[in-house]
């Protein structure tokens, strides 16, 4: 599979250098000296919330990413991410994949249409080019979440309403999206509760978790230990909504509503993937104090369910503050976590409940246009109902230190 995706993806930068078609491509490498904590990570089957712990002390590959667009006319365009990562396995492949459709227009309202696979654009914190952040390396609780189990797959069409083309300080853009395809979203914050990392789930992977001991019982048996999120399983569209407000760039905010309509009691045998029903609201605001100095805040609140009559029902809640300012080269970001999952089913054998806190600090200094350094620090302490049965305190502290450098293209 790594070979095969490998091929295509060379053969695809080839062809958009060889041909007449106006591509940029951009991308990066980011390389960390890790020293990860002794609580073995959900990647290893362990319920450890970072993406590393101890095993993976030494230098790794953190990110590779290229980004391209290529302009096939004057109204379309086609985009894409393709990611390489070294953990937990060697892995390449694309994280978003779509057309744009956006025509030139006499009209002060502009409007744009996106068609294949991408993320909803419900974050502040990962304006960055393949969808990464220039703040924290390690991203948030709800951001780790949507890069691992959230990608719209279908069709998404934006109207702006600029406000300089209407002599106004405040800008609007109204979103909406049908999509197929992540039916099993849901899956990681049942059997895991949240994480927090910079790892992003490509088309063609699978997420795994700790082997919990209620996927043994007859109820939960057909349930695979991994979560394939992209999967089509019940056949419905799932949609969300969307509104942007900006205020002279410098208060943004951005309110989602998302529900992937799945049907809970739909499931794929074969793959052991059900269909979840999951619906969140997000909210997310940008405000700069000054040119250099910038507070961002998310908060999101939804609901996940599967099995026939609902047999595991949850509700979700995070929220994060983060707070990044710039002197010269150098960024220094700190941000604040919260997360929950709350248990609201019967079935006592298949306990979901978990919570926790983070703090996350970050020093970023760009050395030239092409090479950053950097280095961050991170603490959390979390609890799970699930641990105990599998052997495992239910409460876990953990930190982390990543030395990075990064080089981009």
């Amino acid at each position: 599979m790594i070979i095969k995706n490998s091929l295509g993806v060379v053969a695809l930068v080839g062809l958009l250098s060889a041909t007449n078609v106006n591509a940029q491509i951009k991308g990066l490498l980011h390389v960390s000296a890790v020293k990860g904590d002794s609580q073995s990570s959900w990647q290893e089957g362990g319920v450890g919330l970072y993406r590393y712990d101890s095993e993976n002390d030494g230098v790794l590959l953190s990110q590779g990413l290229i980004d391209f667009r290529a302009d096939l006319s004057t109204d379309w365009s086609a985009h894409g991410v393709i990611n390489a990562y070294q953990d937990p396995e060697p892995t390449l492949g694309f994280s978003q994949a779509y057309l744009q459709y956006k025509p030139l227009t006499k009209s002060k309202y502009k409007w744009h249409v996106r068609v294949g696979g991408f993320f909803p654009l419900l974050s502040l914190e990962n304006p960055d080019m393949g969808w990464i952040s220039p703040y924290n390396y390690t991203n948030s609780a709800i951001n780790s979440w949507i890069g691992e189990e959230v990608r719209t797959l279908g069709v998404e069409a934006t109207i702006k309403r600029p406000g300089r083309s209407f002599n106004s300080a405040h800008s609007f853009a109204f979103v909406g999206a049908t999509f197929k395809g992540n039916d099993p979203a849901g899956t990681l914050l049942a059997w895991r509760g949240f994480a927090m990392h910079d790892r992003q789930t490509t088309f063609n992977e699978g997420v795994a978790f700790a082997p919990v001991a209620s996927l043994n019982t007859p109820q939960l048996q057909h349930q695979a230990n991994q979560v394939l999120p992209f999967e089509e399983v019940d056949g419905r569209y799932g949609y969300y909504t969307g509104i942007h407000w900006d205020y002279l760039k410098k208060s943004q905010f951005r309110f989602y509503y998302y529900d992937n309509n799945g049907d809970p009691a739909a499931i794929n045998y074969s793959i052991g993937q059900y269909a979840w029903d999951t619906r969140f609201s997000s909210a997310a605001w940008l405000y700069k104090f000054t040119a250099k100095t910038r507070l961002i805040t998310q908060a999101m609140s939804g609901s996940t369910a599967m099995g026939k009559n609902r047999g595991v029902d949850n509700r979700f809640y995070s929220h994060f503050f983060l707070l990044s300012h710039k002197i010269a080269e150098h960024r220094l970001s700190i941000r604040y976590d919260y997360f929950k999952v709350t248990d609201k089913d019967d079935w006592a054998f298949d306990p979901n409940a978990s919570h926790g806190e983070g703090i996350t600090a970050t020093w970023r200094y760009q050395l030239t246009p092409q090479w950053q350094l950097g280095i961050e620090g991170s603490a959390l302490r979390s609890q799970a109902d699930n641990r105990k049965a599998i052997g495992i305190a239910s409460r876990i502290s953990q930190q982390q230190v990543l030395l990075n450098a990064q080089w981009r293209f």
